[in-house]
């Protein structure tokens, strides 16, 4: 394949690892800053026109397996943060997301994902690609909103904790479940057009359900007004739930009965 993947990883992360440096030695330097912006960006950048060559080999969307979503993930979590940067001026967070976005880049050059340019049947839908887009847009929302919460509870045990830093992680979990729920939608609909029927109780769609569900539960406890501190520990577990649901339900028993399951690297 002419796409080497081992350098594009490798040239994201060394844009990430310095971007960071640079930001955080840039101190009240406002050219050291818009610098570590730039490479902070680049780092994403790169990635996302890896994954357009990767598509255009492929003759088909990067969607397929849990590698090639993790290739999403870690092009779109750093642009998350840097979001949230420019919109509240908020710079913590940002650090967390390329740290997991390098995470699973280097999960991906441990195990090289095979190029097979097939497509079963099931994943050539037209609503394939929107309900597997709008999931990773959800889950990268929702993997920010977590990494808020375990920052927002470092914070409160250092008694440095604010409520602008409850509120990033509050929006981060409402914009995401807004995209889970289109993805759950989708889900449906693609089921009907591939197996003939809307929801079948399979074991992908029971777990991405009880994600959902447990992220309504978020959104019912913080209009309840639970404790700021035990809300932040919902946040930073709830995604636990969602990771089952993205893969671990790939490794449990009742995955062999799955019509969901094509590859698990």
């Amino acid at each position: 394949m002419i796409i080497d993947f081992t350098a594009a990883a490798y040239l994201s992360i060394a844009f990430w690892a310095s971007g960071s440096l640079l930001g955080l030695a840039a101190r009240g330097s406002a050219v050291m800053k818009r610098a570590a912006t730039g490479l902070n960006l680049g780092g994403s950048l790169v990635m996302i026109a890896f994954i357009a060559m990767y598509w255009s080999a492929l003759e088909r969307p990067p969607l397929r397996t849990l590698g090639e979503t993790r290739l999403w993930y870690a092009a779109l979590i750093p642009l998350v943060g840097l979001l949230v940067e420019q919109r509240w001026n908020i710079s913590w967070l940002k650090y967390y997301c390329m740290a997991l976005a390098a995470f699973f880049l280097s999960i991906n050059l441990m195990h090289p994902e095979v190029f097979d340019k097939a497509l079963m049947p099931a994943l050539q839908s037209p609503w394939f690609i929107p309900h597997v887009v709008v999931y990773l847009v959800g889950y990268v929302l929702l993997a920010a909103s977590s990494v808020a919460g375990w920052h927002n509870i470092f914070l409160t045990w250092r008694k440095k904790n604010t409520l602008q830093n409850d509120a990033i992680g509050h929006y981060l979990a409402l914009l995401g479940f807004v995209f889970l729920t289109f993805g759950l939608v989708f889900g449906a609909l693609w089921a009907k057009d591939a197996w003939g029927n809307y929801w079948s109780w399979d074991p992908k769609e029971t777990w991405a359900f009880i994600a959902w569900l447990i992220y309504l539960g978020y959104l019912h406890a913080s209009s309840w007004k639970v404790r700021r501190l035990n809300l932040q520990w919902y946040l930073a577990l709830a995604f636990l739930v969602l990771l089952v649901s993205w893969f671990g339900v790939n490794y449990l028993p009742t995955a062999a009965n799955s019509v969901h399951t094509y590859q698990q690297s």
